[in-house]
């Protein structure tokens, strides 16, 4: 039965980006709101006057104690579970759900349904993959979530919608219980926000949780090593009876697949006698760009749209139409034969890992925060790959160690700074280190908080630096 809102007492957890919508849609419902938030700064305040004047209780500076009466939280999805605002709710009954959970419930019967991701690494790409596909072939969509609309927005708003290309996060996924998607993709399981989590196990439930009820498909990484697997996930999920397991895999496909034959990408999953025959969707270079990793993303999309009905043909005109977001393994420039890459967005080794395998070549700018990260089974992967590498940022010693363990012949420049400006120096030893036919990579494996206010910000300084190169 739906929630009734009107007259209850709702407790939104945090300001910000999904908080002030949530207040605000709640509010309208009819609910009685209060904010709590364990900030109490000028930006926080600001916030708070935003939402007073429309009859929302603000409470700044404690973000731990249970409003008297409060009969559901709506918390931002970062807030960790470990919090004492949650420990109490327990306590009293009282449910906690994100804000992915209130549009969930919030969905009329004839809303748009949903085409969901999530991974480790590469959910914006294939979200922003999946939109461009189902744009071409004529439905009404918009990438929503973690990116571009907001999914109350989606829910709530006078926009009509065909269909939804929906990005979560592993948070998000632990605070939304009924979510039940038409099909679902997990790209990749590698350990991160550990500290979130409390474990991998956690982490990769949290993850699986998008399966859950599935009505079409659940797709998943057929070339996954690590335990679990995403394929492990789909075996443990409750879905509802006739969804299919579909695999994605840059080898040769096997029937309920999708795959790649002499640079093609295929479909032997929807496909009539899978046993025998296969659907050419696209070549290898429709997509944008080529990396091994980013056609992984176009064949995980790929299955989505044809789960949802999608023909081939816009599965190709999709993809070519596409252009990834900024930092995401983006060529800057050309300088005296040598590639220049902006992979900033590679803020962890799993990412790492798939940009440094997308080039034969490499000299590697590299560090930051590292996270709790370890850089040795990384840095053993790529050696070989390695014609030097320049580390910058707080745990550099971090890398620098690994490469002395695993590629001690690499040459290895270790810049004692974290000032913005690092980044003009390591480009310009990067140069010094590269070869006509090399890639100079910025993938740095670590956050960027050390030293610049977020991936975008670093990925800039090292374009702007790759551009003075070229004056």
């Amino acid at each position: 039965m739906p929630f009734a809102f009107r007259g209850k007492h709702v407790t939104v957890a945090g300001l910000g980006v999904s908080g002030i919508p949530a207040a605000k849609v709640l509010h309208g419902l009819g609910a009685r709101v209060t904010v709590v938030n364990d900030g109490d700064d000028e930006r926080a305040r600001a916030q708070a006057a935003e939402l007073e004047p429309l009859g929302v209780t603000v409470r700044l500076g404690d973000g731990a104690t249970l409003p008297e009466g409060t009969e559901l939280i709506v918390t931002a999805p970062g807030w960790k579970p470990d919090k004492p605002l949650f420990t109490a709710a327990r306590e009293a009954g009282v449910p906690v759900w994100g804000d992915v959970e209130l549009a969930w419930r919030l969905r009329s019967p004839d809303s748009a349904p949903w085409l969901a991701v999530t991974g480790t690494n590469g959910k914006t790409t294939t979200v922003q993959m999946l939109a461009s596909i189902l744009k071409a072939a004529g439905l009404r969509t918009a990438a929503v979530g973690n990116i571009g609309v907001s999914l109350l927005d989606a829910v709530t708003g006078d926009e009509e919608y065909d269909v939804l290309a929906v990005e979560l996060s592993s948070y998000q996924l632990h605070w939304a219980p009924s979510l039940r998607a038409h099909s679902a993709a997990v790209l990749n399981l590698a350990p991160d926000h550990l500290d979130w989590h409390g474990s991998m196990e956690a982490y990769a439930a949290d993850k699986g949780r998008i399966y859950e009820g599935n009505r079409v498909a659940c797709v998943y990484n057929a070339d996954a090593t690590d335990k679990p697997s995403t394929e492990d996930l789909v075996r443990e999920a409750d879905v509802e009876e006739g969804c299919r397991a579909i695999g994605f895999t840059l080898g040769t496909p096997a029937p309920g697949q999708l795959g790649v034959v002499e640079g093609i990408l295929v479909d032997r999953a929807f496909v009539e006698d899978r046993q025998k025959n296969a659907q050419e969707l696209a070549e290898v270079s429709d997509v944008n760009p080529p990396a091994p990793h980013n056609v992984a993303n176009a064949l995980a999309a790929a299955a989505l749209a044809r789960a949802f009905g999608v023909p081939a043909a816009a599965v190709r005109d999709g993809l070519r139409a596409f252009t990834p977001d900024a930092h995401r393994i983006a060529h800057v420039a050309d300088v005296d034969g040598v590639a220049y890459v902006d992979d900033s967005k590679a803020t962890n080794t799993h990412a790492t890992e798939a940009s440094l395998a997308a080039y034969e070549s490499i000299v590697w700018i590299a560090g930051g925060l590292a996270k709790g990260a370890a850089f040795d089974e990384l840095v053993a992967g790529a050696a070989k790959r390695l014609r030097g590498a320049v580390l910058i940022g707080a745990d550099r010693a971090l890398i620098r160690e690994a490469l002395a363990r695993h590629a001690p012949e690499v040459p290895v420049v270790d810049l004692d700074r974290t000032d913005t400006g690092a980044m003009l120096q390591a480009v310009q030893e990067a140069r010094r280190l590269a070869r006509p036919g090399d890639t100079v990579l910025l993938a740095p494996a670590c956050a960027s908080m050390d030293m610049f206010t977020n991936y975008n910000k670093r990925g800039d300084a090292f374009a702007e630096a790759v551009r003075e190169l070229g004056a």
